[in-house]
């Protein structure tokens, strides 16, 4: 089986590879800059997600296609409303015409648990409609998807727009951690190389035409989170709460009422959420 995975040089995208390579799946990673993180075996096309040309070209002879390219972060699709709806709307609609030619067996779609809440901006309103077309295309045209809703993650790979890789960073480098917002916030954290493997475990049968949520099984207060980082590191960082600059995020959960429902997908063994962090921060360290 061949896999290609569009923005397979970043964060979960190419972790969700190297899953497929652990499986032997043969792998192609398409990205707008090389991976640093392929491995031997996968194959590497750099390209833009808007050039029709090229992305029709990688897709063909694949049988499954992710898509988890874009602007993913949600402050900077904020402040940048055209670049996101043109790469996260437009990009994938041209992936997902490439499939259509290509009778692709599955396309997998990288979405946010987001996705129906009244939060996110024009990030969750580019995934919206990316969840919408996709629906469209297997309407009328048959195709096989997948749509994964993700929760918080965190893990090796992360960039500093991660909370979790910025705020273990900042603890090392200043001796303390500052939050904006009062803590309270609920969040589901998932090590991503659960994540990963949860990506590529909705490959089989019981999950095509099907929108799937992947988040982790500990449910934590931001506060405790910041208090267990400071247990970890001795007691001896500083916690700092400021007003919220922002209402972007949600409080306690994602969901506003909605009639279309997605699964949620447990994986039989994880990272625990202190294992993981202490393995995080001596990566960072």
């Amino acid at each position: 089986m061949k896999a290609i995975v569009f923005g397979g040089s970043g964060f979960l995208g190419s972790h969700v590879a190297d899953a497929l390579t652990a499986l032997d799946y043969e792998v192609t990673v398409f990205d707008m800059r090389q991976s640093p993180y392929l491995q031997r075996g996968q194959k590497m096309i750099v390209g833009n997600i808007l050039d029709r040309d090229v992305v029709n070209t990688a897709v063909a002879n694949h049988d499954v296609v992710y898509n988890f390219a874009g602007v993913a972060d949600i402050q900077k699709a904020h402040e940048n409303p055209i670049a996101t709806v043109s790469n996260n709307i437009l990009g994938n609609t041209l992936i997902l015409e490439a499939c259509r030619l290509h009778k692709i067996k599955r396309f997998v779609f990288a979405s946010t648990i987001y996705v129906y809440s009244n939060t996110g901006s024009f990030y969750r309103s580019s995934k919206q409609s990316c969840e919408l077309i996709i629906e469209n295309y297997h309407e009328v045209y048959g195709l096989p998807y997948t749509i994964l809703r993700y929760g918080s993650l965190y893990g090796p790979r992360a960039d500093d727009t991660n909370w979790i890789r910025k705020t273990l960073k900042q603890a090392i480098t200043e001796g303390k951690i500052t939050r904006y917002g009062n803590g309270d916030e609920l969040r589901e954290y998932i090590h991503v190389e659960d994540a990963a493997k949860c990506s590529v475990a909705i490959l089989v049968d019981n999950f095509v035409n099907q929108s799937v949520i992947i988040t982790g099984q500990q449910s934590m207060k931001v506060r405790d989170v910041m208090v267990m980082i400071r247990e970890i590191l001795g007691n001896k960082i500083e916690l700092e709460f400021l007003p919220a600059d922002s209402d972007l995020h949600y409080q306690i959960t994602p969901y506003t009422f909605s009639p279309k429902i997605a699964r949620r997908l447990v994986p039989n063994s994880y990272l625990d959420l202190g294992q993981g962090l202490l393995k995080y921060l001596e990566e960072i360290y």
